[in-house]
């Protein structure tokens, strides 16, 4: 049994401090903690969002419930309802517009690329999109992704960056963060596909990766960078132009992948669990460990797993 739900802050200090002598060795990506009270598995993510996974994870979700009706006088349902209707409100800013909308992936998984795409949308290509399921993009499968992204790909306008792994490693190597890249990367795209024709928007979005005085700080070095972007978070639920950017992104990522799969004669994991580390060791004891700085973003703490277990 799994169950989610959102808390709010009260209720995450509440649970940090009840769990602080349950807490796993290992914490998955972006959780402040795992936990094991008798049956249940207890993941509280940096967003909020909590996992309760077992047997008993009905009995210990209610618990958790009731504590965030007593510490903010709401209902974890009444929460998700007036974030249901925040979302639905916000979407009237973004959605029924011509815009363009960047997006990327792959900065979650140790193996693989970085992938980012800037994409164009418009009014005209709405009912298109929302057949094809594209106002939905967080919840498409991969197989639906490869499925309906070739359909995508040519009706839609876009420009994609693939920066594989070994010239990732570089600039890492030369002082550039993640953020840093991913900046310099959306500039670049979005840039790229302005210039190829004299696209009629009335908005340019990208998904908040970092504040704004900080994405522009980034990009201090760079001699064009353009300036007139509308940051929001969970931008793909809002903004149709950069859901088709983060679709038409995972599914190269996706290709991307398959070529390393069939260069290595190996199915590759995805995201930095591990399942990545022991893949990785195994392709270390193969390959010898410089393989990595071609397939894999050597920056993560996986490297270290790797090489040194």
């Amino acid at each position: 049994m799994t169950i989610s739900f959102s808390v709010s802050d009260k209720t995450k200090e509440k649970m940090i401090e009840h769990y602080k002598y349950l807490r796993r060795e290992k914490t998955p990506n972006y959780a402040i903690f795992q936990a094991k009270e008798a049956d249940t598995i207890i993941t509280l993510y940096e967003s909020g969002k909590v996992v309760f996974q077992g047997i008993s994870a009905d009995i210990d979700a209610n618990f958790w419930k009731e504590t965030e009706v007593l510490l903010t006088g709401k209902s974890v349902v009444e929460k998700e309802k007036d974030k249901k209707k925040k979302d639905n409100d916000d979407k009237t800013d973004y959605y029924f517009i011509n815009s363009f909308g960047s997006d990327e992936v792959g900065t979650g998984d140790y193996f693989g690329p970085l992938v980012v795409t800037a994409a164009y949308v418009n009014k005209n290509d709405i009912s298109f999109l929302e057949d094809l399921g594209v106002r939905d993009s967080k919840k498409l499968t991969d197989e639906k992704i490869i499925k309906i992204a070739p359909e995508i790909i040519k009706r839609i306008p876009h420009y994609s960056y693939i920066l594989k792994c070994i010239d990732y490693n570089k600039m890492q190597n030369n002082g550039y963060n993640m953020n840093k890249i991913k900046a310099i990367l959306h500039n670049k795209v979005l840039l790229s596909l302005m210039k190829k024709d004299n696209y009629s928007y009335d908005m340019v979005v990208v998904d908040q990766f970092t504040p704004k005085r900080n994405y522009y700080n980034y990009l201090k070095d760079e001699d064009n960078v353009f300036r007139k972007i509308v940051f929001t978070t969970k931008a793909e639920d809002k903004c149709l132009s950069v859901a088709c950017a983060s679709i038409i992104s995972r599914y190269l990522f996706l290709n991307e992948i398959k070529a390393m799969e069939d260069k290595l004669g190996a199915f590759v994991p995805k995201g930095a669990s591990n399942i990545v580390d022991e893949f990785g060791k195994k392709i270390v004891k193969k390959y010898g460990k410089d393989i990595l700085n071609e397939i894999a973003k050597v920056n993560f703490k996986n490297t270290e797993k790797i090489l040194n277990d």
